[in-house]
């Protein structure tokens, strides 16, 4: 499976964005989607993911009821909707994709990577 993240930008603290990962070759539903972020200075970060199996979403405690993760089958995407954004969000987003249901296990879920990754996208956030 190829992907592609967009969606990012540059956004005041408070605001919102969304982010998009478009798949080809294969379709999400057949792989467990996380979003990872990083940032100069900072150790990488996973932020949420979505179960191939079951459909159930997990997300770091940074962002959590702040971001949502959600699959669009029919248009073969993963979307992350972000509010609330503060400065500490800032960094390059992206997706990653693995088909042995990592998303389930806690202890994997967002320690390790995930098989297959597209480039990025930069998301801002100004004070």
């Amino acid at each position: 499976v190829q992907l592609q993240a967009c969606g990012g930008g540059l956004v005041q603290s408070g605001g919102s964005l969304r982010l998009s990962c478009v798949a080809s070759g294969s379709t999400v539903d057949n792989y467990d989607i996380a979003w990872f972020r990083e940032a100069p200075g900072k150790k990488r970060e996973g932020v949420s993911c979505v179960s191939r199996r079951s459909g159930r979403t997990y997300y770091a405690d940074s962002v959590k009821d702040r971001f949502s993760i959600s699959r669009d089958n029919t248009k073969n995407t993963v979307h992350l909707q972000m509010s609330n954004l503060k400065p500490e969000d800032t960094g390059v987003y992206r997706c990653e994709a693995e088909g042995d249901d990592r998303c389930l296990n806690y202890t994997s879920r967002f320690s390790n990577g995930y098989g297959s990754w597209g480039q990025g996208t930069q998301v801002t956030v100004s004070s």
